[in-house]
């Protein structure tokens, strides 16, 4: 649900955030609920702001009970140092924001009720979304890492079955603490997304990963030279299975043999993500050379 625009952004409600929100006015503290509504907000829109800092365009942004997903276009996703440094920048907003309230606190500007949740708020979004899980910013820092060294889209697997571990490990956990006693609905809910957000991220890395070979042409021609890697295959070898080696950053040069290690030639990234595209995965990457 759409709720407003603040500086060219749309800004909507995921349906779990509504229903939190709900949970919070039906247990008559609204107030912490609006107080947790602007905690996600600001930490959203750290991320747009330092998006826009490198120049990306961001569309809109849905709130969800642990975060946001910003409409942040690929050209950080597809960058590891700037992922990294888009994430980071949402949980330091949130532990400054504890440091802020904090001081408000020891100068007597306090509210003894929702003070404290302020605190408490800020907190928990900081170190969940440190969790080194997709889609959460620790996940986006994760995949960075990974990415340099065993390519964008099993990088995007690995921190997606992260996020969905840790997303039922919060259901069971919410449940047992409801059960018990200890915990409210929010908890289940919090993690049910997670599991949910986490999945559909697993679900578009292959597309993700599409989008990051077709731009690779554009990132040499624009900064003129990247960073080579050489790589040596079989000239039987599926286009797929050398595509999962390439990395982020980098530009690929692939020299194949025969089947009796006897050299056959050179082939470049450009010229295997073209073949790929019209080809299929399937089509041996010798075919190249005819």
């Amino acid at each position: 649900m759409k709720v407003g625009r603040i500086n060219g952004v749309n800004i909507n409600l995921n349906n779990g955030f509504l229903a939190l929100l709900g949970l919070f006015f039906i247990a008559g503290v609204l107030g912490k609920g609006l107080i947790a509504f602007a905690v996600v907000l600001l930490h959203e829109m750290a991320h747009i702001a330092a998006a826009r800092w490198f120049g990306v365009n961001v569309s809109d942004v849905e709130l969800l009970p642990f975060g946001g997903v910003s409409r942040i276009g690929g050209e950080v996703v597809f960058d590891p140092s700037r992922e990294v440094y888009v994430a980071a920048v949402g949980p330091a907003t949130n532990l400054l924001l504890f440091g802020l309230g904090a001081a408000l606190k020891n100068n007597g500007l306090w509210d003894n009720d929702l003070g404290p949740f302020f605190l408490q708020c800020n907190l928990m979004v900081a170190a969940f979304n440190l969790l080194p899980a997709l889609p959460l910013d620790g996940g986006r820092v994760y995949r960075a890492y990974l990415a340099r060294r065993i390519g964008f889209k099993k990088a995007t697997y690995r921190a997606a079955r992260w996020g969905q571990f840790w997303g039922a490990a919060i259901v069971l956990g919410g449940t047992a603490g409801l059960a018990a006693g200890m915990s409210g609905l929010d908890i289940m809910v919090t993690g049910l997304f997670l599991l949910y957000a986490a999945t559909n991220e697993k679900s578009l890395a292959s597309y993700h990963f599409i989008r990051h070979l077709a731009q690779k042409k554009k990132e040499l021609a624009s900064a003129g030279v990247l960073p080579g890697e050489p790589l040596v295959s079989f000239d039987t070898v599926r286009l797929g299975d050398i595509i999962r080696l390439f990395v982020p950053k980098r530009f690929h040069l692939v020299l194949l043999v025969d089947k009796d290690y006897q050299y056959r030639g050179v082939v470049s990234e450009a010229q295997i993500v073209d073949a790929l595209l019209k080809d299929g995965i399937d089509s041996p990457v010798g075919r190249l050379l005819k």
